[in-house]
């Protein structure tokens, strides 16, 4: 508080006793100042208003020339693992067109041709010679007349179905490698993480080719139901990954990779609905690559063949599990057979109409997609598999050989 107020007080101490004096100056300087307006603003208005310029700096004008001539735009060098991994495994991801026979409107069908009936992805994963293999999804190329790929710079090419399997949903095709610079390398998708970093890459909605998305494994080994001839029931579990990475129609097919650009997974399906958020499913390399040798040596999967029809015993009233398969009121699961070919491996094992399969190999089998995991995962062409079935109420084992026609 002191300072300040000591100061103030000061300066007016000092002025007292000097009104007077003070008084008198001012008086003075307004009558002089007075009299110098009355004189001079006349003299003023007699000179022109000249307005304000200032002359040219050349000096400053080159200065500012050559530190325009210096200014130039920047580009930064962005590289990251992700790009690392895109740059590596991009060029491996194409895109295929289904085409199928035209309309009978279309003007197509005149010239011969088909029309576009669906697109998806695919990826390079083999050059042998002049020829480039590519797996994709089957549902991309189910029902096609002709196939068309075309590659990261814009080149189409005609593509050959070699083989398709609608179990796994996978396909294989091959095109002409003369213009093929890059093929997907493997990865290993049993050493995948939950929260890994994984990359999609694919051509969704059929227009935006090359497109990248990022996300992490959300989840391993997902069973999925799929209702393979779309009756309403399910025929099969699906072994999948789960990522959130966005994965959209046209995607399927494509690559999802690892954050060294390793091929782990081939996308296949999201699960759309309105309350789901980020669930995008892949089919793991390490499964899909047994399919895919048998796609490209044979044309098809070479799988068991047991040669039975079968019903799910859960499928069938309580009533006929009783009278008609005389099961045990406690047995409520199992597989039924209904019919058994002449000269299979079934009716070689002995196996009858009415028996009911409730374990395979020892492991519990409750009802038809059980069995399909078990003799398609697990069983080769030429295995013995051991079954323990129902028959008039009793258990009994036998031993079967499995050959390999389709069933």
């Amino acid at each position: 508080m002191g300072y300040y107020d000591q100061d103030h007080q000061n300066r007016y101490k000092g002025q007292k006793g000097n009104k007077g004096g003070y008084f008198l100056a001012s008086l003075v300087g307004i009558i002089l100042g007075a009299i110098l307006v009355v004189v001079a603003v006349p003299k003023l208005a007699d000179y022109d208003v000249l307005p304000y310029t200032v002359e040219p700096n050349e000096k400053l004008q080159d200065e500012a020339a050559e530190n325009n001539a210096n200014v130039q735009n920047v580009s930064l060098d962005v590289t990251t693992d992700v790009t690392k991994a895109v740059d590596k495994a991009g060029d491996a991801v194409v895109s295929i067109t289904n085409i199928q026979t035209a309309g009978f409107w279309s003007n197509e069908r005149n010239n011969g041709g088909g029309q576009p009936a669906g697109t998806g992805s695919g990826v390079i994963y083999k050059k042998e010679g002049n020829t480039a293999f590519i797996v994709t999804n089957h549902h991309v190329v189910e029902g096609a007349q002709e196939l068309e790929v075309s590659l990261e710079d814009g080149t189409k090419l005609p593509a050959r179905l070699v083989g398709s399997d609608i179990w796994t949903d996978l396909a294989v095709l091959e095109v002409e490698g003369k213009e093929i610079k890059t093929v997907a390398e493997f990865g290993d998708s049993d050493k995948l993480k939950p929260g890994e970093p994984v990359i999609a890459i694919g051509n969704p909605l059929g227009q935006f080719s090359g497109s990248v998305t990022q996300g992490i494994i959300s989840g391993l080994e997902r069973a999925i139901p799929v209702d393979i001839d779309q009756n309403g029931t399910v025929d099969w579990q699906a072994e999948v990954l789960q990522t959130d990475a966005a994965i959209n129609p046209g995607n399927s097919g494509g690559a999802l990779v690892n954050i060294s650009g390793q091929l782990i997974g081939i996308n296949s399906m999201k699960i759309a609905e309105s309350a789901v958020e980020g669930i995008g499913l892949a089919i793991p390399i390490n499964y899909a690559r047994p399919v895919i040798d048998d796609l490209e040596k044979f044309g098809e999967v070479k799988r068991p063949y047991m040669g039975v029809q079968l019903a799910s015993v859960n499928e069938i009233p309580g009533y006929y599990q009783q009278e008609a398969l005389k099961l045990p009121k406690d047995v409520k699961s199992g597989v039924a057979i209904t019919s058994v070919e002449p000269n299979s491996p079934a009716a070689q094992a002995g196996l009858k109409e009415m028996d009911v399969i409730v374990e395979m190999d020892g492991e519990e089998i409750k009802d038809i997609i059980e069995l399909r995991q078990h003799l398609y995962t697990k069983k080769s062409v030429g295995d013995q598999m051991k079954i323990k079935i129902y028959r008039d109420g009793k258990t009994q084992e036998v031993t079967m050989k499995l050959s390999g026609e389709t069933f």
